[in-house]
């Protein structure tokens, strides 16, 4: 019994050193690892600050904006100015008997014009011109004269580009792009901040996870002391020892197991929230300040719905999508009807021998001119508008049921989270209440064990059962966090949940 007693001490002393080898490898690994207290709100603001891929996505709405504000160059004015020399010569010449003297002819011309078009297709021009024009004979007399005008001439589409026309039609494409790569850029942040808060509860899982385990460790090596005292006094048979040895290697195993969770649970928020600075976070340890407590959250699916049938950025894109082949459909009908034009010119003329004399006379408006008519142009067949409109009708089609498709994806995609959630609260529920139970059965069995009415067996058992019932407590309040965020990002109120604001700098 007495060699028995050595060989149950000496299998003891080699656990204890194992475990105190491995909790000092640890200590010494966070030892030379700072550490950082960290909110969930930490971690999302870094991440949206630094995250690469978010920061990709802010650009798409820059560039739109650009496109949009580039699309109303449609209505810029138009200044055209010009001035001309010309000069020409004829020799004299009989024609029959007579000498038909030569002549010259000289011109000094300018002209400039300012145009452009209205939001409702109107095309103005002011324009306005002025010449010297000088003309002599050989051996003769010449004479100068110098005309100009100013006048305004417009032309209104009254059919064809009337309602719609490729500048409305590029500005209207334009803004809906511009959402559309707003909501995608909320897409991402969504996506990006639910990845954040499962890292972040997945972390706070892992840590309090390790303290079970550790728990559980220090309560079979407590359990094995006390084993290996009764073994010593002949009170206890030495494989209860045994037993108690094992059970410490494998708490020991598990606790280890934890441990590299953790470590990989650190890197999985670091990579979400660090961009090309990751070699900085590398030896920096994230301790979360938060906690798992399950808040009671009433569900209410009707509003769940509502949010995700109005909130959902994939929907408002496809919606955008939709409305864009509307507004294009819209334009190809237009241009299946012919050009008819209303045309209009008014000014005034002025002449005189020097160019004041022209100012003058267009100044004093004695000489106007007007004129008004209306232009027809008609396509015979029209095959390519009239193919092009039938082809975006059909799109558009196609459209609205792929929209009414991903409506109804989401309403199930939400019943799925909601359900899931409220399934996630009441495991939160049990798994406390078993423990509860397994707390109070272990100190029941261990009382027992005290009378030598229970077995080794029977107590690790029990503490088995304990561990098991604290690893799944924890576990069932992380996916009950992580079932709330992923009903937020199902619904599309993940920005509103957690008080995101995204500045665009329109």
């Amino acid at each position: 019994m007495k060699s028995l007693g050595i060989v149950s001490f000496f299998f003891s002393a080699i656990f204890t050193i194992a475990a105190q080898t491995n909790s000092a490898s640890v200590a010494t690994t966070l030892a030379n690892t700072a550490a950082r207290a960290m909110s969930l709100q930490d971690c999302i603001q870094e991440a949206l600050a630094h995250n690469l891929d978010v920061q990709i996505q802010r650009y798409n709405p820059q560039v739109d904006l650009y496109n949009l504000r580039g699309a109303y160059s449609g209505y810029d004015l138009t200044w055209n100015i010009s001035g001309e020399h010309s000069f020409n010569s004829t020799a004299s010449e009989f024609v029959g008997t007579n000498l038909e003297p030569g002549y010259i002819e000289k011109s000094d011309s300018f002209n400039s014009s300012v145009g452009g078009t209205l939001p409702w297709g109107l095309q103005y021009d002011f324009s306005g011109n002025i010449a010297q024009e000088k003309q002599m004979q050989t051996g003769f007399g010449g004479n100068e004269v110098t005309p100009g005008s100013i006048q305004v001439s417009l032309t209104q589409p009254l059919l064809k580009n009337f309602w719609i026309d490729s500048t409305r039609l590029g500005i209207r494409l334009a803004k809906n792009t511009l959402q559309s790569d707003e909501q995608s850029l909320r897409l991402h942040i969504i996506n990006d901040v639910t990845s954040v808060a499962n890292a972040y509860y997945e972390l706070i899982y892992a840590f309090e996870n390790v303290q079970v385990q550790q728990e559980a460790l220090e309560l079979s090596q407590t359990q094995l002391d006390q084993d290996q005292e009764r073994v010593e006094i002949g009170s206890l048979a030495p494989l209860s020892v045994q037993q108690d040895q094992s059970q410490v290697a494998q708490n020991q195993a598990n606790l280890i197991s934890a441990q590299e969770t953790l470590s990989v649970d650190q890197n999985t928020l670091k990579g979400l929230i660090a961009d090309t600075n990751y070699i900085m976070w590398h030896n920096l340890d994230i301790h979360p300040t938060e906690t798992l407590v399950a808040q009671m959250q009433e569900f209410d699916l009707q509003d769940s719905w509502n949010k995700g049938m109005t909130e959902r950025p994939d929907l408002i894109q496809a919606r955008l999508t939709a409305e864009s082949q509307g507004v294009q459909l819209k334009y190809d009908y237009n241009q299946l009807f012919p050009s008819l034009d209303l045309t209009g010119s008014y000014g005034y003329n002025g002449s005189g021998p020097q160019y004041s004399d022209s100012f003058g006379g267009i100044q004093q408006g004695n000489a106007p001119f007007y004129s008004y008519g209306a232009n027809l142009s008609m396509p015979i067949g029209n095959v390519g508008a009239r193919n092009k409109y039938k082809a975006d009708k059909v799109t558009l089609q196609q459209y609205l049921l792929e929209l009414k498709q991903d409506e109804q994806n989401v309403m199930v995609q939400i019943d799925n989270a909601v359900k899931m959630a409220e399934s996630d609260y009441e495991s939160v529920n049990a798994t406390k209440q078993a423990r509860i139970y397994a707390e109070a059965a272990l100190d029941a069995e261990q009382k027992t064990y005290a009378v030598g009415k229970a077995t080794t067996f029977e107590v690790l058992t029990y503490q088995n059962d304990l561990t098991l019932a604290r690893s799944e407590e924890i576990r069932a309040l992380a996916n009950y966090e992580e079932a709330l965020a992923t009903l937020a990002q199902q619904e599309g109120s993940t920005m509103e949940k957690y008080g995101i604001d995204i500045e665009l700098g329109r």
